[in-house]
Order: C-alpha cells, then sequence, then structure tokens
C-alpha cells in the first residue's frame, strides 16, 4: 500500500488537473455557443448559394466556366482543416485519419498535394512527400484561425483558385469536421474545384434562370465568390467542431478526474486506518512487553 504522503500528492494533482479541465470545458463552453450561433447562420445562404451555382454551371456551356473544367488530371490539392491547439478529443487525429484514407484509397496513384491548415494537421504531414513546396500557395496557413472572417479566408481561396486556373491543380479537395452538435462532429470531404454542376434528373435543373447582365458576369463575380462562401462555411464548421470536441473532451476529464480523487481518498482513509491501526499494535505489545 503506498504511504500517505504520496496518496496526498496524488490527491493534490487530480485536483488541481481538474481544476484546469473543469476551466477549459467553461472557456470552450463559451466560445462553442460565439461559433455555433455563426455556422447555423451561416449554413443556410451558403447552402442556397451552392444549389445557385450549380444550377448556373449546368446551364452555361463548360467552355465558357473555367472552374467547372472537365478533366481527367491526375494532379490533385487535399486542404485538410484541424486545429492549433489539442485536448479535443478525437478531434485531430480524425481528419488526419480521412485524409490519408483519402491518399491510399481514393486518389491512389494520384500526384497529391496536401496544404495544410492547423498546426495539429501541419505536423502530420510536414515530413511527407504531400507536403507543399516550390508554389506560390500561402504556408502560413494556421493564422487563418487568429483572424478568423470572410477577407483573411477570400485572400487564401483566391490562391488556391489561381492554381486551378493556372491547371497547377486538376482538383481541389476540403477535408473538415462538420459541426452536428456538440456531441457529434463528423468528418467530410467536399470538392471545391472544379465546380459541378447539378446532377441530372433532380429538380434543380428545372430552374430557368433569366442572366442579367451577361452569363460572363455571372462566372466572373457570383461562382468565385460562392466558392469563397464554401471554404468560409468549411472553416466555421471546424471551429465550432473543435470547440463541441474539446467541451466534451474535457467534460469526461472532469468526470473521469473526480472518480479517480473518489477512490485515491478511499485508499488514502484505508492507508491511514492502517497507519493508526499499527501504532496502536505497537504501543499495545510495548505494553504488554514491560507488564511481562
Amino acid at each position: 500500500m503506498p504511504s500517505l504522503k504520496e496518496v496526498r500528492n496524488r490527491i493534490a494533482s487530480v485536483g488541481s488537473t481538474m481544476q484546469i479541465t473543469s476551466a477549459m470545458k467553461m472557456v470552450s463552453a463559451a466560445k462553442l455557443k460565439r461559433a455555433q450561433d455563426a455556422i447555423i447562420q451561416m449554413r443556410p445562404y451558403a447552402n442556397k448559394l451552392k444549389d445557385l451555382l450549380e444550377n448556373v454551371s449546368a446551364s452555361v456551356d463548360s467552355g465558357d466556366n473555367v472552374y467547372a473544367r472537365n478533366t481527367n488530371g491526375k494532379n490533385i490539392l487535399i486542404i485538410p482543416i484541424s486545429s492549433n491547439r489539442g485536448l479535443a478529443g478525437a478531434f485531430n487525429s480524425n481528419i488526419i485519419k480521412k485524409t490519408n484514407h483519402l491518399i491510399n484509397n481514393d486518389y491512389l496513384g494520384y500526384n497529391i498535394t496536401v496544404l495544410s491548415i492547423g498546426k495539429k494537421v501541419q505536423d502530420a504531414f510536414k515530413r511527407t512527400a504531400y507536403n507543399i513546396s516550390g508554389t506560390d500557395l500561402p504556408t502560413h496557413t494556421s493564422s487563418l484561425f487568429d483572424k478568423l472572417n470572410f477577407s483573411t479566408t477570400s485572400e487564401f481561396v483566391e490562391k488556391v483558385m489561381e492554381s486551378f486556373l493556372n491547371k497547377q491543380f486538376d482538383k481541389v479537395v476540403l477535408v473538415y469536421n462538420q459541426f452536428k452538435n456538440a456531441a457529434v462532429q463528423t468528418p467530410v470531404e467536399e470538392q471545391l474545384l472544379p465546380v459541378m454542376p447539378a446532377k441530372t434528373g433532380e429538380k434543380k435543373l428545372n430552374v430557368d434562370y433569366l442572366f442579367e447582365p451577361s452569363q460572363e458576369s455571372i462566372i466572373n463575380e457570383l461562382i468565385p465568390r460562392s466558392i469563397k462562401t464554401q471554404f468560409y462555411k468549411a472553416m466555421l464548421d471546424s471551429v465550432a467542431s473543435e470547440h463541441g470536441a474539446r467541451m466534451t473532451a474535457m467534460h469526461k476529464a472532469t468526470d473521469n478526474a473526480q472518480a479517480m480523487q473518489k477512490e485515491l481518498k478511499i485508499t488514502y482513509n484505508k492507508a491511514r486506518q492502517a497507519s493508526i491501526t499499527k501504532e496502536i499494535l505497537e504501543i499495545v505489545g510495548g505494553a504488554e512487553a514491560l507488564n511481562g
């Protein structure tokens, strides 16, 4: 049985850890409320704009729409979105696993480039052959989370779109955690470029649009804005998922610390009782020896 001092130190250590996890849980809960409001307000607009974009792409000649070119190229750009910090359960590892699954299965044999957003996924791929090097793509992507807004993400996406228009890449895929609720975050992949038209047979194709002033204006204005909006929505989804995952992880960690502290207190009481019993037996034994 461990000594009383060792058990006391462990109880104090677990208590300090429990205070930290509890504080992190409350901070994540406060941040989650703001992030959840942002993605809930953004998602209907982004989805409607995406539907509109698919219909416009279907009605525009493929030769006129440079963002929807038909290509069978082998150059794939994967953009996984993680976080800059850990202690969020399986939030970051799910993105890394999803990206590796795409590389080893869906895009096996393709020329893969990974443009990581977030320090955790950057650390996972920076020493691999898929890490970007010698391109015009942004490298310091972790700073996007420092001041996350539409303008900063637009600058990032513009460089990605330029690389697609320059035929450096034939396909751009996003990998991120889609926010469901505080306890559920689903890793998803989403094709950012080329823009896919609505599938034949869907109700979306029944909508007939009148272009004003022209189709060229739609291509030059609406489609790039929609692409930027889709990326911004993915970033908001990832941020909300991160705070939800961290809040859930810290809640479980706090519960585990409380249970461990309870067990340690029981162990401490048992050790204390054993020590007292031992001292009493020694005193009684010494007194009997003197009387004898």
